[in-house]
């Protein structure tokens, strides 16, 4: 009878713990990007942003300038990482001065999204030389609404 108690409370523990995963990563990231980029085909103005995975099919992502001049959705990929992710971040790919947004990551799991390139992205990392190519990484944290 021990035993049986011991499970059903194991059970419920997991369960509680999957659920504060899942409704955390339903909620948007907040992030302030210096720099003008593209997401998708949008080319955007630095600024602060919200950036959220449209549910159910968590295959588009929403991103919002906190300030609503501009918004739109990106088609995305699964990322799966082989740890979760010690920081909810963005991480864009560079090209000299050009920021294409490549990752959204959500602290506290392994899974992420990856953004489809976009033909000008392909022809930007075709004539961008070596030494122009990086990778930025920015910081995000959990953007709590009351709206």
């Amino acid at each position: 009878m021990k035993t049986r108690a011991l499970v059903m409370a194991g059970a419920m523990a997991l369960t509680a713990m999957a659920t504060t995963r899942v409704a955390q990563a339903q909620e948007p990231l907040a992030v302030n990007i210096p720099f003008d980029f593209v997401a998708g085909n949008m080319q955007l103005p630095a600024g602060e942003y919200m950036v959220k995975v449209s549910a159910p099919t968590h295959t588009l992502i929403l991103i919002s300038r906190m300030d609503s001049t501009a918004s739109g959705f990106v088609n995305t990929n699964a990322a799966v990482s082989s740890e979760p992710q010690s920081e909810s971040k963005l991480i864009f790919n560079r090209y000299g001065d050009r920021y294409f947004l490549s990752q959204v990551w959500t602290e506290g799991n392994s899974q992420g999204r990856q953004l489809l390139k976009s033909a000008r992205e392909k022809e930007m990392s075709q004539i961008a030389k070596n030494e122009t190519r990086g990778q930025v990484t920015l910081v995000a944290e959990l953007a709590r609404t009351n709206r």
